[in-house]
């Protein structure tokens, strides 16, 4: 890489740093870092929410879809902004209206009054272990980009530096850092992709028609996935929308439901059509260039994953480079600091929570700066074992939507507050899904463990709920 991208990409990252550093002096309490003060507008907030859902992590992965599939690849997102118009009509003005929640910072903390104390710990547990898989999918795409475009970095090594980067800001400023900067990043990222990936990757393997002429008819065609893809992208990303602990946040931090409801249908309408084609189509243009044999290093066999960064990285001229790698790293911080926020949250306020009793503002800060950092540390060393960023990312989805999802859901919109119900819900659909995913078995109709373990939590919560009202 020529110096003058490096110090491009240098002057990014510190002053991403920088933001973080200004924001941690303005925080003066919990209020302040996890839920921005509850005063953000709903621009910021929609940008944040599809800068955290889409982020590097779907980047590189719909790059990677892109690469196998073509242009089909883009209904995975389009279950995002189903989920997230959805959410806006539903789930908003149930959660936002509700005084009960006015001051509540985590998703947890909604399950524990819907319930009782013992379930929100164990919706703590879930949401914690779900974003920290989540958090480290996103340091792993770092790394992959770094590791593809930075000669002489390997995997390792970059996934060191992203972790470093993305950990420290992040104590730093907490969710107003986190907020502000998935506003810029995400704006760097879409500018970048659009007025400078997909033209110059466009040109350098001839147009048009060196794409027809490379790739076989069913890249063009919206029809190249099976509908057991689009049933399990459906059962795994739709609901995340009611569960997520990022997207709450988000709630909480808004100023009013009007405010966040916008904010939502911002941030769905900005996932598909447009973060989806803008992702899929540089990951074909990545298989073009493979197929005909332009990339040096880089066979069709190879791990699809790295197509686009490899591309990018041979393409781009001295200067151009480094914008777009800022771009592609920002996609990726955007994600990771939201995740680190929400694990950092669910263990400060939901799981100790009641060890931080009576401590002064001040040191609530400093203790969620601290818990912030040992699950950022414990992130790169979960993200130092995988391989594969999608798969680690919808895993983690997987977890929380099959453990999560129905309690929720019953709680909120059917007045159903039964607490064993809830707890045996979470356990069953939650510990199903994750046994089928790392038992690596072949299920009944080819549908992910996830859609089984939501089966399995309903069962769950409707026979207890039954043998109690009986008693």
């Amino acid at each position: 890489m020529h110096f003058i991208d490096l110090g491009i990409f240098i002057a990014y990252m510190l002053a991403m740093l920088g933001v973080g550093y200004f924001f941690m002096r303005k925080n003066s309490s919990q209020e302040d870092y996890y839920v921005g003060g509850r005063s953000i507008g709903s621009w910021h907030i929609g940008l944040s929410v599809v800068a955290t859902d889409v982020g590097g992590g779907f980047s590189i992965g719909l790059g990677g879809l892109g690469f196998a599939m073509g242009i089909s690849g883009s209904w995975m997102l389009f279950t995002g902004l189903v989920g997230a118009w959805l959410a806006a009509v539903v789930l908003i003005p149930r959660v936002k209206s509700d005084s009960a929640f006015a001051r509540f910072f985590t998703f947890p903390q909604i399950i524990g009054h819907l319930f009782d104390s013992t379930a929100a710990k164990a919706a703590a547990v879930i949401c914690f272990l779900g974003y920290l898989g989540f958090t480290s999918s996103q340091l792993l795409a770092g790394a992959k980009l770094a590791s593809g475009t930075f000669e002489g970095i390997d995997l390792h090594t970059a996934l060191l530096i992203m972790g470093v980067i993305a950990v420290v800001y992040t104590v730093m400023g907490g969710l107003k850092a986190v907020i502000y900067t998935d506003t810029i990043q995400w704006i760097i990222l879409m500018l970048g992709l659009m007025f400078i990936g997909i033209p110059m990757s466009y040109n350098f393997v001839g147009g048009w028609q060196g794409i027809t002429q490379t790739l076989p008819p069913e890249f063009f065609s919206f029809g190249n996935l099976s509908w057991q893809d689009l049933v399990n992208w459906a059962i795994t990303i739709i609901p995340i929308w009611f569960v997520g602990m990022t997207l709450y946040q988000r709630i909480f931090a808004a100023r009013d439901v009007k405010s966040a409801k916008k904010a939502w249908f911002i941030a769905g309408l900005f996932e598909w059509p447009i973060m989806a084609f803008l992702g899929v189509s540089l990951g074909l243009l990545s298989r073009v260039a493979v197929d005909q044999g332009v990339l040096e290093g880089f066979t069709a066999a190879m791990d699809p994953e790295m197509g686009l960064p490899v591309l990018l990285s041979q393409i781009l001229p001295a200067g151009i480079l480094g914008l777009m790698m800022s771009a592609y790293f920002s996609a990726v911080l955007s994600t990771a600091d939201s995740c680190l926020m929400a694990a950092s949250g669910n263990l400060s306020t939901d799981l100790i929570g009641k060890y931080l009793k009576n401590k002064t503002h001040k040191q609530e800060v400093r203790i969620s700066q601290y818990l912030t950092l040992g699950i950022g540390v414990l992130a790169v060393f979960l993200a130092w074992q995988m391989t594969e960023v999608l798969s680690l990312m919808l895993y983690s989805y997987a977890f929380m939507v099959s453990g999560l999802l129905v309690p929720v859901i019953a709680g909120l919109f059917f007045d159903q507050r039964n607490p064993k119900a809830a707890v045996a819900s979470m356990i069953a659909g939650g510990t199903l899904t994750a046994g089928l995913t790392f038992s690596g078995h072949s299920l009944p109709l080819g549908l992910d463990p996830n859609f089984f373990g939501i089966l399995v939590s309903l069962l769950a919560f409707w026979t207890v709920n039954k043998i109690s009202k009986k008693r």
